[in-house]
């Protein structure tokens, strides 16, 4: 296991290099409106996000599962996955505002999407403080999972609001609510460099929860020791 995501984090590696290559130089310049030149960043911005999402339905999948089976390698893969995906959250909000600057001239203008946005990477943070916050690993497990299941429905409310409300925020797949304003359309080259970046990403994504598992499995392992120790 250790040769073979050693082997993926070279590949993963060798996938963001031809990722950065052809956001730069393969995908046309945007038109003006959408931002030039800086709309680039959205070749990262969007696979970001797409991960963050998935990263969450994940811990609900694993959550739901860890409720019907007690199986704590299920909860291993629940926390892996959101520690993970409030980093991709963290990265859609930075290359966010990276691009709003230029483009709205503001870094932050509480469009719905944005406020969707942040209270999403809070909404995963609590979860990261929940789980800090409780020492019996039985009843850790059991609240994680919970509120991960409840929380999960934050992912479809996010990728709905620019589509049902009005927002300055682009619908880079189907038609924002004001597409006439806000829209813009993915020329074919365009779409390509997404979904390679995208790929990419997953990659990235695939290596850190196969890295995070084996750290929290040797963790786990060694606090049954050390509790054993203690009730020597």
């Amino acid at each position: 296991m250790r040769l073979n995501n050693r082997t993926l984090g070279w590949l993963t590696l060798g996938m963001f290099m031809v990722a950065l290559w052809m956001a730069f130089f393969v995908a046309p310049r945007a038109q003006a409106q959408s931002g030039g030149d800086v709309q680039r960043i959205f070749y990262f911005h969007v696979p970001s996000a797409w991960i963050g999402f998935g990263a969450w339905i994940v811990t609900a999948f694993y959550g739901v599962r860890y409720l019907r089976t007690r199986n704590p390698y299920y909860d291993r893969v629940a926390h892996a996955s959101a520690e993970i995906g409030v980093m991709f959250i963290v990265l859609v909000l930075i290359s966010g505002m990276l691009w709003a600057r230029p483009v709205w001239n503001a870094w932050w203008t509480w469009q719905p999407k944005e406020t969707i946005s942040a209270l999403q990477f809070l909404s995963y943070s609590a979860y990261l403080m929940l789980r800090s916050g409780v020492e019996d690993p039985q009843k850790r497990a059991r609240f994680a999972s919970v509120y991960g299941i409840v929380s999960v429905v934050m992912v479809p409310l996010n990728f709905m609001v620019s589509r049902v409300l009005q927002s300055l925020h682009p619908a880079v797949f189907g038609p924002s609510a004001n597409s006439a304003e806000s829209g813009f359309g993915v020329a074919p080259t365009m779409m390509i460099v997404i979904l390679f970046c995208l790929a990419a990403f997953t990659m990235l994504y695939i290596y850190l929860m196969r890295e995070r598992i084996a750290l929290q499995e040797r963790s786990d392992t060694l606090e049954e020791r050390r509790a054993m120790l203690m009730n020597a």
